[in-house]
């Protein structure tokens, strides 16, 4: 089974590849949902504990704890080591009941891949992108986004000519979503022809 690692800075339409991939029947794994779950389930005692006041009727307030980590960057290193070992364990679990299944690949769709080593774990790493002017303006137009908030994104996420360069696949989702369809298209093409060429 291939494991397919995929990621891109806000903004540059990563979400929506992954759609791309689950349409085409390559089960994805998407971190932020995990991680999205966990706050309402595993992670809420031990972030309560770490960030006191951020549990609200047993659910992580996510604005409550990015106002505790605003103020102070250096809690983004403690709330990673209570987030990306549970993070881990469930991305463990589902390529254990899709290699079951019998699947062929499969998509971890997560955000600071290289940021946090996952390219390590993974057989290809997908790198979907666009232009900065694109991201830019895709970023902005979202509810509450400002410039500063823009700002601290980017700059805990690694540079998108850096992920560019250590890509196996590059998606570009600046002409439009039939054009990134298509490559998404290739892309599963290349995998499966490759892998015909090894067995």
């Amino acid at each position: 089974m291939i494991l397919i690692g995929l990621t891109g800075s806000i903004g540059m339409g990563k979400s929506t590849t992954a759609a791309m991939f689950s349409t085409e029947g390559i089960p994805v794994n998407d971190a932020d949902k995990v991680v999205h779950d966990l706050y309402r389930g595993e992670a809420v005692a031990p972030i309560e504990q770490a960030f006191p006041g951020v549990a609200v009727d047993g659910v992580v307030d996510r604005g409550k704890l990015s106002g505790q980590l605003s103020g102070n960057p250096d809690k983004f290193k403690q709330l990673e080591a209570i987030v990306h070992p549970l993070v881990r364990l469930k991305e463990k679990a589902f390529i254990e009941s899709q290699r079951a299944a019998g699947a062929d690949m499969v998509v971890l769709d997560i955000p600071l891949l290289f940021e946090t080593g996952g390219e390590d774990r993974v057989d290809v790493v997908v790198v979907v992108t666009c232009d900065p002017e694109i991201q830019r303006e895709r970023v902005l137009a979202r509810p509450g986004m400002t410039e500063e908030k823009f700002a601290m994104i980017l700059s805990r996420q690694m540079p998108d000519g850096e992920k560019r360069r250590q890509a196996d696949y590059l998606i570009d989702t600046g002409n439009g979503m039939d054009d990134a369809r298509r490559q998404v298209l290739d892309v599963i093409a290349a995998l499966r022809a490759d892998k015909k060429r090894e067995s």
